[in-house]
């Protein structure tokens, strides 16, 4: 599978793990179906006369992506609900006495059938529908905008916090046992460290969220991403000032610093780590903000309905108003941990 057809494939599931968009999609398509079971089926041939295609089309794509429709719960009937399908439903889809099997499609897996067809043109207007309900849903969600829609995570706030207080080990490490430019080295090496986090440095994580000059990037950062560079900072920190000691207190250099944070990224214990953050930051990112990350492309996977509840769901808060409710709280937790 090559890198645009998986892409393809996470884009599609990223939409039917969205149940905001799949409710609004069919709140808009308004289309009749089978309400069997508690949840609105359809046989073959009405997916077919749907997306105006022959039913052996739906057949051939139900061979060829037999897996991804089962998963978005596309089922086959038989038995005992066979029975309850044909007492319910006999007259509208014509099955033969002898039929014992019969395949449906929820709605999710019936926009998952519409988001495959190549050949139907009502298939093609159906795509730019969920397009633009999808786009909305998201913006509508995370009020009128995603750049911050990581702080909408109840673990943003208590991440950010822990962050600014590591980065400050960092910064006196750098302040009093690192040679180089007295402003100029604290931005070389955090961009370092960006750099083995998430394998872009400040420069590029603006370009690709399309930040503007006076946009700060780790208040786009999602808690797990901010945990991950806190950790950095916190050990680079500590290693940093063992080395100057190790030295008889001769400051070190930028190389000496950058070899630090490379060992880092390539110990055994951060890989687990390093890899869950890149997945969440990549993928997510795809999904809400609509920015790929190409350096880490390859840790891309669908968000999952679970972190759709918690940035645009019941489980989202509305950061400025706990902000604003909280400021006395969160400066006495900042100061503890100082």
């Amino acid at each position: 599978m090559d890198n645009k057809q998986s892409i393809s494939n996470i884009e599609r599931q990223n939409v039917l793990n969205n149940r905001f968009a799949v409710e609004a999609i069919q709140k808009a398509l308004n289309i009749e179906a089978l309400f069997f079971d508690g949840q609105y089926c359809f046989t073959k041939q009405m997916v077919a006369n749907f997306y105006e295609v022959e039913e052996r089309t739906i057949e051939r794509y139900l061979e060829t992506h037999e897996q991804e429709l089962k998963h978005n719960g596309y089922f086959l009937c038989k038995g005992k609900s066979l029975k309850e399908l044909k007492l319910q439903f006999a007259p509208v889809i014509n099955v033969a006495t002898k039929t014992t099997v019969i395949g449906l499609f929820n709605f999710r897996s019936f926009l998952n059938i519409g988001m495959l067809l190549s050949e139907s043109e009502k298939a093609k207007q159906v795509r730019s529908l969920i397009l633009d309900i999808v786009i909305a849903t998201i913006n509508e969600k995370s009020g009128g905008g995603t750049k911050y829609i990581n702080r909408r995570d109840a673990n943003y706030i208590p991440s950010a916090v822990a962050e600014i207080n590591y980065r400050k080990s960092l910064t006196s490490a750098i302040n009093q046992c690192v040679d180089g430019h007295h402003t100029m080295k604290y931005a070389q090496i955090t961009d370092h460290i960006y750099k083995a986090v998430f394998k872009e440095n400040a420069k590029e994580y603006r370009d690709i969220l399309k930040l503007k000059d006076s946009d700060k990037p780790r208040e786009t950062m999602y808690s797990e991403v901010l945990l991950m560079v806190a950790a950095f900072e916190n050990g680079v920190g500590y290693e940093i000032r063992e080395r100057f000691k190790a030295n008889g207190g001769q400051l070190l250099s930028m190389q000496e610093v950058y070899d630090i944070i490379d060992r880092f990224a390539e110990h055994p214990f951060q890989q687990p780590h390093l890899n869950d953050t890149r997945t969440k930051m990549a993928s997510r990112d795809l999904s809400f903000r609509d920015a790929y990350h190409g350096s880490i492309a390859e840790y891309l996977k669908a968000v999952t309905p679970e972190e759709y509840e918690r940035f645009i769901g019941s489980e989202a808060i509305d950061f400025d108003s706990i902000l604003e409710a909280n400021q006395e709280v969160l400066k006495r937790l900042k100061q503890a941990e100082e």
